[in-house]
């Protein structure tokens, strides 16, 4: 893992990101759900780049029998203290021999930003089992903007127009944007599973356009059964709609072998 990209994982954003609210609560929630409709009574999960365990954590409450597997070594401590969860150091490329009912490859797709190292990780997951991969859609960073202030510094605009043009955003070290990645279009997470000899079941829109809203205003949602109910039921409707994948801040494309 480029040093970057472990400096802005050694912040510890992991930890709490995906609980908070806003954006990172809606992520969390339908991965949640995309991932229960392929993880069978008692499945063994790996968890690939599962970081501190935030998936992990509620995969093993569901009865499975999780390993994470991240380069960070206190991801792992920290994911390797959960209840039913075992976590080691290692890489996407060189995955633990299953076998392995179903594999989770969510940092790794877009961390690596070279592709013959993704078809390396996909084809790991392959060997391995089952894979299904969350990737961010190549128009995060431009759709960030709207919501944030990065907009107000000037660089701003060439590393979305870089990452709109070629998939690679690649931030300043000096600023606090996400770090190095690579944003798929909607359709080539699913071109790679192939090339690595998998059979796609499909690619599904994580939050699709809900995520552009303000935290707040999708914090007022979780307060409210009723609208929360409403929002997941509305997203599933179109989760699979072509014209509005490139609106989700992510994907995940489900593969089997």
């Amino acid at each position: 893992m480029d040093q970057e990209i472990r400096d802005f994982y050694a912040q510890g954003f992991e930890r709490e990101r995906l609980h908070v609210g806003g954006n990172g609560r809606l992520e969390f929630l339908r991965t949640q759900e995309v991932v229960r409709r392929f993880a069978g009574p008692r499945s063994r999960v790996l968890d690939v780049g599962g970081a501190t365990g935030v998936h992990a954590a509620w995969l093993a409450r569901d009865g499975h029998d999780v390993l994470v597997v991240d380069p960070v070594p206190s991801h792992v401590e920290v994911a390797g203290a959960l209840p039913g969860v075992s976590a080691v150091v290692g890489d996407a490329r060189d995955l633990p021999d299953g076998p392995f009912d179903v594999v989770l490859l969510f940092g790794p797709l877009y961390h690596l930003t070279d592709r013959a190292d993704r078809l390396r990780a996909w084809r790991e997951a392959c060997r391995v089992v089952r894979p299904g991969g969350v990737v961010i859609g190549r128009f995060a960073s431009l759709f960030d903007g709207l919501r944030k202030d990065f907009p107000l510094d000037p660089r701003y605009r060439d590393v979305v127009a870089h990452a709109v043009r070629t998939g690679q955003h690649l931030p300043p070290a000096d600023t606090p944007w996400f770090t190095t990645a690579y944003f798929h279009r909607p359709d080539e997470a699913a071109g790679e599973a192939r090339e690595a000899g998998l059979d796609v079941v499909g690619t599904y829109a994580v939050e699709s356009a809900a995520w552009l809203p303000s935290n707040a205003d999708l914090d007022v949602v979780y307060a409210d059964p009723r609208r929360l109910e409403y929002l997941m039921w509305a997203l599933r409707q179109v989760e699979q709609e072509e014209s509005v994948l490139g609106a989700s801040s992510h994907l995940l494309t489900a593969a089997r072998r």
